[in-house]
């Protein structure tokens, strides 16, 4: 069985079971914001989709290789409705359901991360794309989730780490696909695995990334040496 997923032409099979369990799970997310929102059964539907697929087919947009995967495989759309319908029965409320919604979003994280970089190098694209395209399939479905409810996309700032775990997982496959010349299906799994953790760690940590509101100007700085 682990034979049969190493081989080359195994990289279809296992890149759709990859990225439809980040559907799913993101689509949970996605209706999570409507029940925050206090949306209608329509408006859990449509951020499902929207967290679930968007990134997805932002990716296969610029790559031009053919129509967008979520729009081929009935799969995708079912997927982020059952998403949409989890969250729409359980509230997710606790310490545990918390806990699983962190860990969700991670693993979604590392599973698009490496999913998003690994499509841009089988369709030949470079090394610097499959990074950005990488990140692109992580988080502009939240993004745009985020835009449409009228909240800052949480990627721009002032959260926990979320582009650099990202970039992380991308780097990591594009790096060991690229340049160690790895098995692509291997490649994604440790990917994966690189992303959801530093994405995991930087939540436990706080770790954030500086903003300018609460960085010191120039000349307050100047002042505090002075002072010294």
């Amino acid at each position: 069985m682990m034979h049969e997923l190493l081989e080359p032409n195994a990289l279809p099979a296992v890149f759709r079971f990859i990225d439809l369990s980040g559907v799913i799970l993101n689509g949970i997310l996605g209706g999570l914001i409507a029940r925050q929102k206090n949306f209608d059964i329509v408006g859990f539907v449509v951020l499902a989709l929207m967290t679930a697929t968007a990134g997805g087919i932002l990716r296969d947009l610029m790559i031009q290789n053919g129509p967008p995967f979520a729009l081929t495989d009935p799969y995708y759309i079912w997927m982020a409705c059952l998403g949409a319908a989890i969250a729409w029965f359980f509230k997710f409320e606790g310490k545990w359901s918390h806990r699983f919604l962190v860990v969700a979003d991670a693993i979604v994280l590392g599973i698009w991360s490496a999913t998003g970089a690994a499509k841009a190098l089988e369709n030949h694209l470079g090394f610097i794309p499959a990074l950005l395209l990488g990140c692109m399939t992580a988080v502009g479905g939240s993004m745009i989730r985020d835009i449409s409810v009228g909240r800052t996309p949480a990627v721009f700032g002032g959260n926990r780490l979320y582009a650099l775990p990202a970039l992380a997982a991308a780097f990591t496959q594009a790096s060991l696909v690229r340049f160690v010349d790895l098995n692509p299906v291997l490649a994604m799994l440790f990917s994966m695995c690189v992303g959801a953790g530093f994405c995991l760690l930087a939540y436990w940590r706080v770790w954030q990334l500086p903003v300018v509101g609460k960085q010191r100007s120039l000349t307050e700085r100047i002042g505090v040496l002075r002072r010294r």
